[in-house]
């Protein structure tokens, strides 16, 4: 894998080009998040220029993720003018720890106004920078950064994530240090984020202008066959499409993203590919990338990729799986439980931990899980409700219940697996089966929260997941630090923890319609839509445990909620006057003019053959009409709905486009969709589902 991280600015380029003492002071500001030597920045610019110009770039940018969820770059070339009129090839090491974007075009939530332009990017020196290249010989040095506005607040998804990985550090550390520990003195959170797509032919995409302004169909009948022969998920991959994963993984190793496992999902047309752990900073970049990737590719091979958490409506959609766990600068993963977890103390202190951030802050969680697109996924045939719960599996349960009836004495194993066939190979079983229902599943070293949406910045998850687990352990180390007996203490706490907890905890079908009574009779928030959960981002509970760990201040917190807010309001505007457009100047056309053909053709044979018997011609125009009246008169509905939320601002706007608007073109899909099935198929002017999901 000589290809592996060529483009990468990583830890072994630049202990071979940085001096010795230049490379251990970076390396401390990485490895310690000891601040950065301003001399040290001058010498890994040099370098890091020397390395991009040899391998073909031409200009920088620094690279940055704002409130879009996307991501942002300016690029500069490096050439710098002399007096006798010629260019040198220069970068300083200003150039590298700080830019200077335009911070009014970016969201910013009220903490910009609009003629206040000036914003900031600064290095983050603990993701490695990269070169990016393109098809037309475009080659470019990109440096990950934070950005933030000239006041000082975080307008990006980065800052907040490093400050919660900080404060989980800073937390998880302390209690470290109770349990003996003097090793370890950083505690990293990792994150494996599994990332879903659809890919069809970009002929069918760009014949829809539902997709190309929204990202999803917002018309389309259901095709004779789905996925319910269940042919499609881990199947033979096509010849084309092996032909993109080929060229996707080798653009994915060049940056050192490592990107391991693919394969065909449940939907046809869907895919998932999935890296290798790394720390939640560099998985979060890197995610990043792998999603701007997949659409590149895609391009390249004919193809569009399709990120929308539900672009087919009946089929199943699209999310990530972020496989989240904690791990010391030592190699020890928080999360083991090891060989006997019912007696590894630490272990269970940090499961607790787990537990308890997940009951209380449910809410944010279901926050960080939140956008338009989602809203159609959660709690339908492929996605966990919208209800948080926490699989822990037969073995954690089992210890679970021990504690709480006195203390945990042994731990359940798998067992060894006998299939019956001789010349097949007897193996251990894992102690617990998996649970893919779940939105919260611990997974033998690790939580998997299933319920992020596929086409978000994996950011706004792990910096919740991070900060609500700080301030558990928090919590635990205040108790544990004034202990007289830390093992008699020790067990006391986790009892109690568990017992005012458990009710998170859910091994069953989380898609059941009793698992949704049995919530409610445990007092868990069920939070369908995303209109819902805003108001949760800043409530007096949120707003203390963010300002407390120094992740998000209060200003910062009303700023992404506002921002949130206005995106949802945007995206059901834009999906609404997408359809009303389709519905007006593509749809009723093509039926009206087919349903006048169908009455030509029956005048013409009335004429030609008296007495003929038309009334089957005559009962589908009498049915297509009835169903084209109903269509315009919701057309009308629809537009009506959407001039209504004019006079609407704020929360009341959000409630009324999930209300009233979003219904409207529930209601003008219904028919929209009915006509596609009664017209010729010659004459239906969009490209089918069976034709997207099945022509690639």
């Amino acid at each position: 894998m000589g290809i592996f991280g060529s483009n990468v600015f990583n830890d072994a380029v630049m202990r071979e080009r940085l001096p010795k003492a230049s490379y251990k002071a970076l390396k401390k500001t990485i490895d310690e998040g000891t601040a950065l030597n301003p001399n040290v920045a001058e010498v890994v610019a040099s370098a890091m220029k020397d390395w991009a110009l040899e391998k073909g770039a031409t200009h920088f940018t620094h690279w940055f993720q704002p409130m879009t969820g996307l991501t942002a770059e300016k690029h500069d070339a490096f050439i710098s003018p002399t007096s006798d009129g010629k260019v040198i090839m220069e970068f300083s090491g200003k150039e590298l720890i700080q830019g200077e974007p335009d911070a009014s075009s970016f969201p910013s939530g009220g903490i910009r106004a609009t003629f206040e332009a000036r914003g900031y990017t600064a290095w983050d020196c603990t993701s490695p920078a990269f070169i990016k290249e393109d098809r037309n010989g475009n080659i470019t040095l990109t440096i990950p950064t934070a950005f933030y506005s000239y006041t000082g607040e975080s307008l990006d998804k980065k800052t907040p994530l490093l400050r919660s990985m900080e404060a989980l550090s800073k937390q998880a550390v302390r209690l470290l240090g109770l349990f003996g520990n003097t090793t370890s003195t950083r505690v990293i959170s990792t994150v494996g984020p599994e990332q879903e797509y659809f890919l069809i032919d970009k002929n069918f995409y760009e014949a829809r202008m539902d997709l190309l302004l929204t990202g999803r169909t917002l018309f389309g009948a259901s095709p004779s066959k789905g996925q319910e022969m269940e042919d499609h998920y881990f199947g033979s991959i096509k010849e084309r499409i092996s032909g993109f994963m080929k060229e996707l993984n080798e653009e994915l190793w060049k940056l050192g993203i490592l990107a391991k496992t693919q394969h065909n999902e449940v939907a046809p047309a869907q895919f998932e590919i999935a890296p290798i752990f790394s720390t939640t900073n560099i998985a979060t970049d890197h995610n990043q990338l792998v999603m701007d990737t997949l659409k590149k590719v895609a391009n390249r091979h004919g193809l569009v990729c399709l990120l929308h958490e539900k672009p087919f409506a009946g089929v199943n959609g699209s999310g990530k799986h972020n496989n989240w766990s904690m791990s010391t600068n030592d190699g020890l993963n928080l999360l083991d439980p090891g060989s006997t977890p019912h007696d590894n103390a630490q272990f269970l202190t940090f499961l607790c931990a787990v537990i308890k951030a997940v009951d209380e802050y449910a809410e944010l969680l279901r926050i960080s899980a939140a956008n338009p697109g989602n809203d159609h996924r959660l709690g339908a045939n492929e996605a966990p409700p919208a209800i948080i719960s926490i699989f822990l599996g037969d073995q954690l349960t089992d210890i679970v219940e021990q504690i709480q009836n006195g203390g945990a004495t042994s731990s359940k194993t798998g067992g060894i697996l006998k299939v019956g066939v001789t010349t097949l190979p007897e193996f251990s079983k894992d102690n617990t089966d998996r649970n893919r229902t779940s939105p919260f599943a611990f997974t033998g070293n690790k939580f998997e929260f299933r319920m992020v949406p596929s086409s978000a910045s994996i950011a706004c998850p792990n910096m919740v997941l991070n900060t609500i687990v700080a301030e558990t352990i928090s919590q635990i180390a205040d108790k544990l630090e004034k202990a007289k007996d830390f093992n008699a203490e020790l067990q006391d706490l986790l009892k109690e923890i568990l017992t005012k907890h458990n009710r998170i905890i859910f091994n069953g079908n989380n898609y059941s319609d009793e698992w949704v009574e049995e919530a409610a009779k445990r007092g868990l928030p069920n939070i369908k839509s995303m209109v819902e959960a805003l108001p949760h981002y800043i409530s007096d509970k949120s707003v203390k445990v963010f300002e407390k760990h120094s992740v998000l201040s209060k200003e910062e917190l009303h700023s992404r909620y506002e921002i949130l807010l206005e995106q949802y309001c945007k995206v059901i505007n834009i999906e609404a006057k997408t359809m009303i457009d389709m519905a007006n100047r593509t749809i009723f056309p093509a039926v009206a003019k087919y349903a006048g053909d169908l009455a030509g053709a029956v005048l013409s044979i009335k004429s030609a053959v008296s007495g003929a018997d038309t009334s089957a011609q005559e009962e589908v125009i009498k049915e297509i009409s009835a169903n084209l009246k109903s269509f315009k008169e919701n057309t009308t509905a629809l537009e009506k709905a959407v001039e209504g939320a004019a006079e609407t601002e704020g929360y009341e706007a959000g409630v009324y486009y999930r209300d009233k608007v979003f219904s409207a073109m529930t209601n003008l899909r219904i028919y929209g969709d009915k006509l596609e099935t009664m017209v010729d198929a010659d004459v239906w002017p969009l490209p089918t589902y069976a034709e997207m999901l099945f022509l690639i």
